[in-house]
């Protein structure tokens, strides 16, 4: 016990918390936004087995990747064909790829969705149209998808079990306490949850991009990135899909505050 409560251990718990806040927003907000989809009286209980569940196989999936690391680290298989693909694949690439699709497809999916609506009030009572266990399973799916990268990326700074649960712990304890003040403030606030779905729409690339390195990170050979037609697959870094997020909210909240303006100086020169 006195092993683990050293200097560095807790440096890297404090590291791991701030590192799964900041990789655990894009998946608390899928989960909020999902959660719609359940039976109104329901969607609060889905978010709370949702989210703790997932943390549940979080914790499993960790435990099973620190024992099964070397095997899952060596490519399955490796286009060589030049000029148009090239590098290898892994079991994180596909994770990465099937993860980065699908998120992708739910937020064009969604987008197009509240583009075709005609009514938004009636949109709120349209959108519960999966059973509470379809949206339980599907948030314990994406958590897990989400799930991959921040315990890659945790195992990047300890591969101490111990912390790298208590932090897996306290960020899912944190995702319990935000998911109802996200989701009641994108359903009182429904132009933001447009802005989400864009952000989800980043997230995805972000997993795509993260698919053409997952081989070559694991195995420490960059001959083992994927080039498609000669170009290399590259991340896109954490600074910027956070920069990004911050000029999509910046631009959304002067938006909609001069929407408002406007909206209000056309009321008043009405009334004249």
């Amino acid at each position: 016990m006195a092993d683990l409560l050293t200097i560095e251990n807790l440096g890297n718990l404090l590291m791991l918390c701030f590192l799964q806040a900041v990789l655990g927003f894009d998946n608390l907000l899928y989960i909020s936004i999902e959660s719609q989809r359940a039976p109104v009286a329901q969607q609060k209980a889905v978010r709370y087995w949702g989210i703790i569940i997932a943390v549940v196989l979080r914790v499993v999936l960790l435990f099973v990747m620190i024992q099964l690391i070397d095997a899952l680290a060596e490519p399955f298989f490796i286009f060589n064909w030049p000029g148009v693909i090239e590098g290898g694949v892994n079991f994180a690439t596909c994770v990465f790829i099937i993860g980065g699709v699908f998120i992708i497809y739910t937020a064009v999916k969604e987008i197009s969705h509240m583009m075709a609506i005609e009514d938004l009030n009636t949109d709120v009572d349209a959108k519960s149209g999966k059973s509470a266990t379809q949206v339980v399973l599907l948030i314990v799916m994406m958590n897990l998808i989400f799930s991959f990268d921040s315990v890659l990326s945790a195992l990047a700074i300890t591969d101490v079990f111990i912390i790298l649960a208590t932090a897996i712990i306290l960020s899912g304890l944190a995702m319990l306490v935000l998911a109802d003040t996200v989701t009641e403030f994108l359903e009182k606030n429904r132009m933001y949850e447009v802005l989400g779905l864009f952000i989800l729409l980043i997230v995805g690339v972000v997993l795509l991009g993260e698919a053409g390195q997952a081989a070559a990170h694991a195995v420490h050979d960059d001959t083992l990135a994927l080039h498609f037609f000669g170009y290399e697959v590259v991340p896109m870094s954490k600074t910027t899909f956070y920069f990004s997020v911050l000029v999509l909210v910046a631009v959304e909240v002067i938006q909609s505050r001069y929407t408002r303006k406007l909206n209000a100086e056309r009321r008043t020169a009405s009334r004249r």
